[in-house]
This record gives C-alpha cells, sequence and structure tokens, in this order.
C-alpha cells in the first residue's frame, strides 16, 4: 500500500483542476502537503477543503525567488522529500501571429521555472540522499498541436530535461519523472466548445476526457517508494489516445 507518512510534499499550481485532485489525494495517503499558486480566494477554498495543508502564495515566475521560496517551503514542512512540478500556462496563437511575449511567457513559466523549482529542491533531497520529482506535463509534448508551437516546445522540453536530471541524481537515490496527461476535464477545458469536445473524445479510445484522479493515481505512484527503479520516464495518461 502507498503510504505518504512522514513525507513532505509541495505541489505547485495546487489550486487548478489537476492540482486539487493531486492535493486530495497526498493528504489521503498521509503526505505533509505544502500547496502554493498565485490565487489567495483559491487557496483559501483549499485550506477549508483540506484543513491539513499547508498553503502559500506564490509566483513561479518570479526566477529571483525560487530560491528563497523553496528554502521557505523547507522550512514550514521541516524538509522536502517530494515535489510535484504541476503548475503551468498556455497563451495559445498561430506561429505567424505569435507575439515574441507569448513566446517568452510560457517558456519561462512552463520550463524555466520547473527547471529552477527542481534544481532547489534537489539541494534539499541530497541532504536525506531521498527525493521524488514527478513534472506534469502533456500529450501535446509529444505530438504538437495547432496554435500551441509555445505549450508544445515548453512541454517537451520538460521531458528532456527530466531525463537529463534523472541521470545526474540517479544514484542519490533521487528520482525525477514525468506525467504526460491527455485531454483532462479541467476549468481549461470546460471552455472548449462543445464541438471541439466531442472531436477530442472522438480521437480516445477509451471514449471520454481522462479525470484528475486518473492523473494523481499515477503521480502518486511515481512519487512512492513502489517506484524507487523508475526514473527519467513519462507516463502517458491519456485513454490511448497517444502511445509511445
Amino acid at each position: 500500500m502507498i503510504d505518504f507518512k512522514n513525507k513532505k510534499i509541495l505541489i505547485t499550481g495546487a489550486s487548478g483542476g489537476i492540482g486539487n485532485s493531486l492535493v486530495k489525494k497526498f493528504i489521503s495517503l498521509g503526505g505533509n502537503v505544502l500547496g502554493s499558486g498565485t490565487k489567495v480566494e483559491k487557496l483559501d477554498s483549499l485550506k477549508k477543503q483540506y484543513p491539513s495543508i499547508k498553503i502559500k502564495k506564490f509566483d513561479i515566475n518570479e526566477h529571483s525567488r525560487i530560491e528563497e521560496f523553496i528554502e521557505d517551503v523547507s522550512l514550514e514542512l521541516g524538509g522536502l522529500d517530494i515535489l510535484i512540478n504541476n503548475a503551468g500556462r498556455n497563451i495559445d496563437n498561430l506561429s505567424l501571429r505569435m507575439k515574441d511575449d507569448e513566446w517568452k511567457k510560457v517558456i519561462d513559466v512552463n520550463l524555466t521555472s520547473t527547471f529552477l523549482l527542481t534544481k532547489y529542491s534537489i539541494k534539499k533531497m541530497l541532504k536525506n540522499k531521498f527525493g521524488r520529482v514527478v513534472n506534469i506535463t502533456s500529450v501535446v509534448g509529444h505530438t504538437g498541436n495547432l496554435g500551441q508551437s509555445n505549450y508544445a516546445a515548453s512541454k517537451a522540453g520538460i521531458i528532456g530535461m527530466s531525463k537529463s536530471l534523472a541521470i545526474e541524481y540517479a544514484k542519490k537515490n533521487i528520482t525525477i519523472n514525468c506525467v504526460s496527461p491527455g485531454f483532462i476535464v479541467s476549468d481549461m477545458t470546460m471552455n472548449i466548445a462543445e464541438k471541439v469536445k466531442l472531436y477530442l473524445t472522438s480521437r480516445i479510445p477509451m471514449g471520454r476526457l481522462g479525470s484528475g484522479e486518473d492523473v494523481s493515481n499515477c503521480v502518486a505512484f511515481l512519487s512512492s517508494d513502489q517506484a524507487s527503479y523508475v526514473t527519467g520516464e513519462t507516463i502517458h495518461v491519456n485513454g490511448g489516445m497517444y502511445m509511445s
């Protein structure tokens, strides 16, 4: 049985659809969880749902403050064992219309911030000779998608980065893996036009959109002792939509 008792866990993007499911899963399995995000009202709502959670407002795009943020998280939790890089953003546009700033903002948040959060978290994990990092990527990082060249590049970059870090820290009992969701029920997908949702569903062999729990189940496994010999991998959670 998976058990996160005495494990200190940071989940970024904790107040979103997948983030909420991650929080619920790790708390239900006994974890000491700190959830971060940018919207105070959503973090407060999370605290009401899960009284044991610690919350911290932080914009991961503030790169110069990430080291300090990880230090604060570690002090509040009493250490740091598991990092779930879930926060991200998208700004969609066709490539010829995409502004330089639209490209940069997505790369900065999705890729650069993930690298820096992982880098400074690993420093903490090295002291305990234990660590788990799970990065949430996307099926789009494997397949590409119309109007999402910036988003696809950032998510594909996370996968390559994770493999490199996995090699660097494998002997230190620190694993770095990715979970690549397909189309998951969330605020983002709920805003998609109904005919587009029907088209997307038709491309999924299981015939349905995924749930946050589908993703959190996979993340929990990769974060657990049961996955101690799994590193540098990407597990696809997409109902068969994409198979590598």
